[in-house]
């Protein structure tokens, strides 16, 4: 948690910023997600300053965390957006965000959302099939408009990584165009009329630590530029490297910024394009805390277990990549125990921490689980139908709720008790 620079204790009980956690509690409710404006600036700064005199857009990765007030505070720092889906290209363009901030990522974007895309006049589409090339120049076509692509290259680079969910690189996984088969992709685009070669693209992994692996990618997207440039394309603009920076969770090693720096910056500078770069957990998983009251303890098989008002609907990570996050009493004590520290959803994977030293509680209670900005509330549900946790920015001395908790009349608003039945034989009409 080395980027949480909003965090700190006073007189024994964590706050963030200026605002202590047990007011959120007590006046939003739990479990909460806080999130910490000053981390978040903190950290698009160092990655700003440690890429200083590169010609370089930090295009913040919206599916780590898609909160409105997050956007628009990313958006005020200068950041664009990098999406992978119609429904972020929305928020993006919400929060305030032009076409010309976006780059659109993913591997199954649909017509429609291509469409929308082309709407919007977002500064690249990420192509990352054939198939995927020749939709978009059919649907350009019939809109009359040329469709800016990037091609994301599969550049086949291994990287060590916590869970092997989190690496994009390597052929055989479905994302991007293989690198040995790039150049005939873009010769293919010689023959249609609307689409045109702006950029090279590539993502390899997230919790990267070693600069060597973006290196080497770089260094594979310099080689493929200047190829498609030396077969005579005159269009292309910007060198896409992804994201995947690491942070630390615990006691595991973030990424180093400027021995990165140092590896990319003569890369970009020979490339003569603009840099784009697509940190996401790097921005604001050290912002967020999961906030969650202990709702009740027990011993058994010899175990204490701690039991909260948080599960895995509200934060999955733990059950889907085995992550770990740090779990810290709230308010100061001396006692220690170790525990499991689980949730109430019916699942025996519905936990926080096994086996872990933490402040003594009771019912009651609050614990922070801490790194939780990335890839928490995004990935968060409602099963057992539990309503979505609230969510909450805190800004120096200020705080405000930027997702109101869900209710439960929520949970079935869209569903229908009665159903208005469809006879399928009229389905064609």
């Amino acid at each position: 948690m080395a980027g949480a620079v909003g965090y700190h204790r006073t007189n024994g009980t964590l706050a963030c910023e200026g605002v202590p956690l047990p007011a959120i509690a007590e006046r939003v409710g739990t479990p909460c997600y806080v999130y910490s404006a000053a981390t978040i600036k903190a950290q698009y700064n160092a990655l700003a300053n440690a890429l200083a005199g590169v010609d370089v857009r930090l295009h913040y990765s919206v599916k780590a965390n898609s909160n409105l007030a997050i956007l628009s505070l990313l958006r005020s720092l200068g950041a664009g957006v990098d999406i992978v889906s119609g429904g972020e290209l929305q928020r993006a363009l919400h929060a305030g965000f032009t076409g010309a901030d976006v780059v659109f990522s993913g591997v199954g974007k649909t017509p429609a959302e291509l469409e929308a895309a082309i709407r919007a006049g977002v500064k690249t589409i990420n192509v990352e099939s054939i198939a995927e090339l020749e939709t978009l120049n059919v649907v350009a076509e019939s809109m009359g408009a040329v469709a800016p692509v990037a091609l994301r290259v599969n550049p086949d680079v291994s990287v060590e990584t916590p869970h092997p969910y989190t690496r994009t690189g390597e052929h055989g996984m479905k994302f991007g165009i293989p690198d040995d088969q790039v150049l005939d992709v873009a010769r293919s685009m010689r023959a249609m009329r609307s689409v045109t070669l702006v950029g090279m693209a590539a993502h390899i992994g997230s919790q990267i630590v070693r600069a060597a692996p973006y290196a080497e990618t770089a260094q594979q997207l310099l080689e493929l530029c200047n190829a498609v440039r030396s077969d005579g394309v005159t269009t292309l603009r910007y060198m896409d490297i992804g994201g995947g920076l690491a942070v630390s969770y615990g006691d595991d090693e973030p990424a180093d910024l400027q021995e990165f720096a140092e590896a990319i910056r003569p890369i970009a500078a020979a490339s003569g394009l603009q840099l784009l770069m697509e940190p996401g957990r790097y921005l604001v998983a050290d912002a967020g805390t999961l906030l969650t009251r202990v709702v009740y303890r027990k011993h058994s098989g010899g175990k204490e277990i701690v039991i909260t008002d948080a599960g895995m609907n509200d934060l999955i990570r733990p059950a889907l990549y085995e992550a770990y996050h740090a779990i810290e009493r709230v308010e100061p004590t001396d006692d220690r125990i170790v525990a499991d520290v689980v949730g109430p959803v019916c699942e025996s994977g519905d936990f926080f921490g096994l086996d872990r030293e933490i402040g003594n509680v009771a019912a009651g209670d609050l614990l922070a689980v801490r790194s939780a900005g990335a890839y928490g509330y995004v990935m968060a549900s409602n099963y057992n139908t539990r309503p979505r946790p609230a969510e909450v920015l805190v800004d120096g001395p200020r705080y405000a709720v930027v997702t109101a908790r869900e209710q439960y009349q929520d949970l079935v608003r869209l569903e229908h008790l009665t159903p208005t039945w469809s006879d399928a034989s009229c389905a064609s009409d």
